[in-house]
């Protein structure tokens, strides 16, 4: 079972990890990129609107490990916009 998401303020990133193909995958989102991508204040914490979003964050994951990325993936906005 995958860890339980946590904010990690050293790096300002939002840490968690998804499950694929029975493995549990590291990855993170920095708190820039939640808040400029989803529009929230700036002092809005990024952990909640991690978790208004975790099933884009799954599939942003899973894109990128599809495309060859190895773990830990760090989501980047780039990785947020559905692919073409």
């Amino acid at each position: 079972m995958a860890d339980a998401p946590f904010f990690h303020d050293a790096s300002g990133t939002v840490r968690f990890s998804v499950t694929v193909d029975g493995q549990d995958v590291n990855a993170s989102i920095g708190r820039e990129v939640l808040r400029y991508h989803y529009r929230t204040a700036e002092n809005a914490d990024p952990l909640a609107t991690y978790g208004q979003h975790i099933d884009e964050f799954d599939a942003a994951v899973r894109r990128r490990l599809a495309a060859g990325s190895s773990a830990p993936i760090m989501l980047r906005e780039n990785d947020l916009r559905a692919p073409a």
